[in-house]
C-alpha cells in the first residue's frame, strides 16, 4: 500500500500500487483503494470510504462519506437502455452505505441525468439498480435483486432476494417485500407484500415497531389497509371511505397521497 495527495484537493489516501486512479478523481481523507481497483476522471470518493479490491468507478459517480464497496462492484457504469447516448450522467451515493460484492449500479440517463441511492443504505451480493431509480435512505435489498429504470424506493424499505422489481414502480416507506416474489405494481407505505402473483399480506409491524411507531399509530395503518385490500370496495372507493372514517394523521395521509399519485397502480 503506498500514500498519496490526491491530484484535486492533495488530501492524503491510502492507494495500493496496483490500483489505477485517474488525476482527475477526488478522494477524500482517509479514502483507502484495494488491489487492482479502477477509478476514472470525475469521481468524487468522500472521507473514510473503503474500496474493495477489483472494483470499478465509472466516470460522474460521487461516493459519501464512511461507504464500503465490496469485491467485484461496478458503480455508474452506462445505462442498459438504446435511448442513451453517452450524455453526462451521474451516479451518486450518500453516507454510511454498504455496496457487497458484484452489485452493478448503474448511472441515470436523459430522463432524470442521475441514479441515486441514499445514505444508510446495505445493498447485498449482485444486486442491480437501472438507470434512473432514486433508493432514499436505510434501504436494505438482499441478494439478486434486479431492478429495472426508474424504480423509486422511499426510506425504510427493506426486499428480500431474487427479486425482480418492473420498471417505474414505486415502493412506499417501511414496506417490505418477501423474497423471490415479482413486483410489477406500486406498493404502498407501512405493509407487508408477497406471493405469486403479488398481493398484500399484512402492516409491516414489526418493521414499524423498532422504529418507534405507536400502537395506535400501527392499529389506524392496519385498519385502513383492510379497508383498502379486505372490503369489497375498488380502490377509489376504499380511499374515500378511508378519509371519512380516518383522521387524516401523517401514517394515513402518507397511504392516501402514494394510492392517489400512483401511475403504474397498486398490488392487489
Amino acid at each position: 500500500m503506498i500514500t498519496l495527495p490526491t491530484q484535486k484537493n492533495k488530501t492524503l489516501a491510502e492507494i495500493h500500487a496496483t490500483a489505477l486512479v485517474n488525476p482527475g478523481a477526488e478522494l477524500g481523507n482517509d479514502v483507502r483503494i484495494s488491489p487492482f481497483s479502477i477509478i476514472e476522471d470525475k469521481v468524487i470518493i468522500g472521507n473514510n470510504t473503503w474500496i474493495g479490491s477489483n472494483v470499478l468507478i465509472v466516470k460522474g459517480t460521487r461516493i459519501g462519506d464512511n461507504c464500503e464497496i465490496h469485491h467485484g462492484a461496478i458503480l455508474g457504469a452506462a445505462p442498459q437502455d438504446i435511448k442513451y447516448h453517452s450524455e453526462e450522467t451521474t451516479f451518486e451515493i450518500g453516507d454510511n452505505t454498504i455496496i457487497r460484492e458484484y452489485c452493478t449500479l448503474n448511472r441515470g440517463s436523459i430522463d432524470r441525468f442521475k441514479t441515486v441511492i441514499g445514505s444508510n443504505c446495505f445493498l447485498m451480493t449482485y444486486v442491480h439498480v437501472a438507470h434512473d431509480c432514486i433508493l432514499s435512505d436505510h434501504v436494505i435489498i438482499a441478494n439478486s435483486v434486479n431492478m429495472a429504470g426508474h424504480v423509486e424506493i422511499q426510506d425504510y424499505v427493506g426486499i428480500g432476494g431474487l427479486v425482480p422489481i418492473h420498471q417505474f414502480v414505486r415502493i412506499g416507506k417501511h414496506a417490505f417485500i418477501g423474497g423471490g416474489f415479482r413486483i410489477p405494481k406500486d406498493i404502498p407505505p407501512f405493509l407487508l407484500a408477497a406471493g405469486e402473483p403479488l398481493e398484500y399480506a399484512g402492516t409491516n409491524s414489526v418493521g414499524l415497531r423498532r422504529r418507534n411507531f405507536s400502537k395506535e399509530a400501527i392499529n389506524r395503518i392496519s385498519k385502513a389497509y383492510k379497508i383498502l385490500f379486505r372490503s369489497k370496495l375498488n380502490v377509489s372507493q376504499a380511499v374515500s371511505r378511508i378519509k371519512e372514517e380516518f383522521e387524516v394523521i401523517d401514517e394515513i395521509k402518507e397511504i392516501i397521497d402514494f394510492i392517489e399519485s400512483s401511475e403504474r397502480g397498486i398490488l392487489k
